[in-house]
């Protein structure tokens, strides 16, 4: 078998298993180049097909491209969690992910592969190291910066480009990552989970196509705020006390505030302050659940961690 560049452990005798893979849903006008262009830098190409009612699962395996279809469409977040089960059924030593939908430039997989070999477990393509794409639409950009902010916040490994599709993973990230969500979100989760297991994590720059028409199937500011909820909710459950109790606290503390305002007015002037009041209200509410979830969460998961 012909051994492509970065396929051989700096161990003499071991090889390793390098898989290119790429979630697709109706991209049969890409998937043959995509395919195509990636066989040259891995050893077997992996497509999963996310319920695509178009010829994308027949051109990937005339190809040669082993493929894996989904009898409906799961989304992003379901296709990678296939991905990662079925390179883990290959016993992959390295696996890098690309967009099928002519986005990435594949000729750039080596450049994600190589810091692989430097003890670092999972390689980010970050359109936001070195010169930044002018390309890149505003309105995307902002969706991008606000969910990278997020995303960091919500406990993950600083990255400047969360949400990149083109990543490449070393065995124990392999290993370690567990996908539970079905959504776009699963790129949040998956850094989430690396610092969690304290993963190593580097980012390379890489190109980014915006001229070949709209790719996503969702409106961008319904795509966007998915993902802003599903990271809150997310990071709820992993840090309860510090995304719910103390934001609550504050909100209470506030509200309280606000009516002790609104109440002196009233004494002094007999007016009563109708605005204030309400937001008051809604507020000590607001604040009241926060901190009730949150405490509630917090229980749940050291009941749970207690019973594992």
């Amino acid at each position: 078998m012909h051994r492509f560049p970065y396929s051989t452990r700096t161990v003499p005798g071991e090889i390793w298993m390098i898989i290119g893979a790429m979630p697709a849903y109706n991209e049969e006008k890409s998937i043959a180049k995509t395919v195509l262009r990636m066989k040259k830098h891995v050893e077997r190409v992996v497509v999963i097909d996310d319920g695509s009612s178009d010829a994308t699962s027949e051109i990937a395996e005339a190809l040669g491209a082993l493929v894996v279809k989904h009898p409906e469409n799961l989304g992003y977040g379901g296709a990678l969690r296939t991905l990662f089960e079925t390179a883990r059924d290959l016993q992959a030593d390295q696996l890098v992910i690309i967009d099928a939908d002519g986005q990435h430039n594949p000729e750039e997989i080596p450049h994600l592969l190589r810091p692989l070999t430097a003890d670092v477990d999972i390689v980010i393509g970050s359109r936001f190291t070195g010169e930044v794409d002018s390309a890149i639409p505003p309105y995307r950009m902002f969706g991008m910066k606000v969910l990278d902010l997020a995303t960091n916040i919500a406990g993950s490994v600083d990255t400047t480009d969360s949400q990149s599709g083109f990543r490449a993973y070393g065995k124990r990230a392999i290993d370690c990552i567990r996908i539970t969500g079905n959504g776009m979100s699963a790129g949040s989760e998956i850094l989430m989970q690396a610092q969690k297991h304290n993963l190593r994590v580097a980012e390379v720059p890489i190109s980014v196509r915006y001229d070949i028409g709209e790719t996503s199937t969702q409106n961008p500011l319904i795509h966007g705020f998915s993902v802003l909820g599903s990271v809150f909710e997310m990071a709820s459950f992993q840090s309860p006390l510090l995304v719910l109790f103390i934001p609550g606290v504050v909100i209470t503390i506030l509200s309280f505030a606000m009516g002790a305002y609104s109440i002196s007015e009233y004494l002094m002037s007999a007016s009563f302050p109708l605005l204030f009041g309400l937001v008051s209200v809604v507020l000590i509410v607001l604040g009241l659940l926060l901190i009730s979830s949150g405490l509630i969460v917090k229980c749940l998961i050291t009941f749970l961690d207690t019973k594992m």
